[in-house]
This record gives structure tokens, sequence and C-alpha cells, in this order.
């Protein structure tokens, strides 16, 4: 009798475990996805050349009225509300009139630290997860690659039944990679082939979006998937998949794909 008891106090705590994960996790998701805003970046008023300083009457205010929170932007975007730091800087690269300025279009400034530190934006993050050859696409995954980043859970099985026992979902679409192990990506080059023994990778997430990503590595397995340089749509509503969701969708998954193949060959 007290084995039985045993056994149903456990599965109870197993059901509780699973349900508060995955409301957490669909929580912080839905926090972060689909709010429009007003994002206001800094913009060139006149073309620059590499080496011009950047004054206070270069610079005007951009702002995107069709911003989507999760849409997700380029990491290295300069918001309006940093303007202030970029006043001063050099230009590393040309930079034409109107143009959204980018972190990467300035030259260091003097007396700034060197390493990862240095090519953090401003109002992200750098947080490391650990991967391995499958996980990281084959070792294929490069510093300044954009990629998502699925995560698979694991659950105790409810009495049986496998459909609750594992949960794979996409936690962010199109995040920035800044590093693969100790690789920032400023040595790589054509004659130096790029190390795909790491065990490691550093994304660029908003600090909520770390507190997720923590959670999660610390709760299942956390793979990437890569994206194509210029892909930045966010596709919406993606669903969470068990083996019931598997078994009620594979037939209709294979015919949006044969479709979206012969489209694309037309």
């Amino acid at each position: 009798m007290k084995q039985k008891l045993l056994l149903v106090v456990a599965v109870f705590f197993g059901l509780l475990a699973f349900v508060l994960t995955y409301k957490q996790i669909e929580n912080e998701r839905r926090s972060i996805r689909g709010k429009t805003l007003v994002m206001s970046f800094v913009c060139l008023k006149r073309s620059m050349a590499s080496g011009e300083t950047i004054k206070a009457q270069d610079i005007e205010r951009y702002d995107d009225k069709r911003f989507r929170q999760s849409r997700g932007r380029d990491a290295s975007e300069v918001l309006w509300a940093q303007a202030g730091t970029v006043i001063g800087r050099n230009l590393e690269v040309p930079v034409e009139k109107g143009h959204v300025l980018l972190w990467r279009d300035l030259r260091p400034a003097s007396g700034r630290k060197e390493g990862l530190t240095g090519i953090v934006p401003m109002g992200y993050r750098a947080v490391a997860i650990p991967v391995d050859g499958i996980t990281s696409v084959a070792g294929l995954v490069r510093p300044g690659n954009h990629v998502d980043i699925v995560g698979t859970f694991r659950f105790p099985e409810m009495q049986g039944d496998r459909a609750l026992d594992t949960l794979t979902l996409t936690l962010l679409q199109n995040v920035v990679v800044l590093a693969v192990g100790d690789d920032m990506g400023r040595a790589f080059s054509l004659d130096n082939k790029p190390d795909k023994h790491y065990s490691s990778v550093t994304l660029c997430p908003t600090p909520r979006e770390v507190e997720m990503i923590v959670f999660a590595e610390q709760k299942g397995k956390l793979s990437l998937s890569l994206r194509n340089y210029e892909e930045t749509e966010i596709v919406p509503e993606l669903p969470s998949i068990n083996f019931r969701f598997l078994e009620q969708n594979l037939g209709q998954y294979n015919k949006e794909r044969s479709a979206k193949m012969l489209y694309n060959r037309d």
C-alpha cells in the first residue's frame, strides 16, 4: 500500500513539475513576442567617409513605427538613447546618408576593453550555452550567424502516456551568435579554416531573454537552427511538439513541404 501511495505521490509531483515548467516557458515566450513598439535609432544626416569623426549635427533620430519586438532586430543597431556614446567616435567604414548606424560601423573607442565585452551591443548581454557536434549544426555555426534556439525537455512518463514524455519548442528566433568557443570571428579568413571542435556558443540576447535561455538550459537540451544571412523573419505561433502532435500532423507537414518544393522549383 505504501509503495502505491509513493508511486501516486511521485506521479503527482512529476505532473506538477511538467505543468509549471511548461507554463513558465510559454509565459516568458509570449511576453517577449508579439508586442508592437516604436523603436528610435541613430541615423546619419549626411554621407561620411571612413575615419571621419561623428558630430552632433551629423546624426538625427529615425523612428521605426513598424518595429515588432517579436521580429527581433540586428543586435548592432545604435538606439537613439545611445546617441551620446557615438558622438566623437570615428567611423570604421564609409557610411551613406540615411543609414541606420551600426556599432560595427564605428572604430573601437580609446580605452575600450578588449575581448567579448567590446563587441556586446548596448542593451544586450552575452550568454554561453553548451553545444556538441549535433546541436551546433555539425560545428558549422560561426560568429555573426543568426540562429533560432530550440529546446527539448523530458518529463516523467505520466501513467504510460508517452505524449507527455518529451516536448520540443522554439524558444527564440533570429538570435545573433557572438562567439563559438573562444573565437569571436576576428581571426577568421579564407586561409584559416574555422575550428569545429568547440563546446560552447555565446549568444546575444536581451536581459529578459537571458533568463529564459538559462532556465531552459537547466531543464533540457538546447539546439541551434542556422538561418540564412538575409532572413530575419519571425515565424509566428510555432507549435510545441510532442508525440501526439507528431502523430496527428506529420501528414500535413509533408503536404506543405511538397507544395513548397514545387513552388520553389517554379
